[in-house]
């Protein structure tokens, strides 16, 4: 692969059952990674019985959504999907400590003030001086090479997430949709992600 000037290892594997608000419980194996790129700490939860294609999801963490239930974004439904589709078709979670498209929780929230004048997610961040997706996904890339995946089937609907990983030596073997978590709070904000970033995200009206 081309990250071979930059391996990252395993660090620690520990298995955690897993419980959501609506019931579903799972068993998954945490796994951890020493000498990644960015040096955070991203995690990496291995679901099911992966094969030798398996399943990812390359998951940006989203305080609001996935731990608080923010309806304003898919995050937390979107995580809560990935989780059970990946176990039962055997693959790999990363979680990303990518906050807000890598902009930070507070810098996103500001974005949120601004989305509330009117701009959409994009134009709230470029107006905040900051990229519109400043998220790199070498460390991601990093986390599958020390896991052995050098062939996967990704989960998203994000146009730039199989590209990055190609771009990094692995072979994304297919693309799969994750489904539309619209309410009336996320509406603009899905809605700009099809438009602006060619998101597959079919949205009525």
């Amino acid at each position: 692969m081309s990250l071979s000037s930059a391996d990252a290892s395993v660090r620690t594997r520990v298995q955690i059952p897993l419980t959501f608000a609506d019931g579903y419980t799972t068993t998954a194996r945490a796994v951890t990674f020493d000498g990644l790129a960015d040096g955070r700490e991203h995690l990496a939860l291995i679901l099911g019985d992966p094969g030798a294609t398996p399943l990812v999801r390359l998951h940006s963490e989203c305080l609001t959504g996935d731990v608080f239930g923010s309806a304003r974004c898919d995050c937390g439904p979107q995580l809560r999907e990935a989780v059970e589709r990946i176990a039962e078709a055997g693959g790999i979670l990363l979680y990303l400590r990518q906050e807000g498209r890598d902009i930070g929780l507070y810098n996103k929230l500001d974005a949120y003030a601004l989305q509330d004048s009117g701009l959409d997610t994009y134009q709230a961040n470029t107006a905040l001086g900051l990229p519109e997706d400043a998220r790199d996904y070498t460390a991601a890339a990093q986390m599958l090479a020390a896991l052995g995946v050098s062939e996967l089937d990704l989960l998203t609907n994000n146009p730039d997430k199989p590209r990055q990983l190609t771009g990094h030596g692995l072979t994304v073997r297919d693309i799969v949709p994750t489904g539309v978590h619209s309410t009336p709070d996320n509406l603009r904000y899905l809605r700009a992600k099809a438009e602006h970033t060619g998101h597959t995200i079919s949205l009525a009206g």
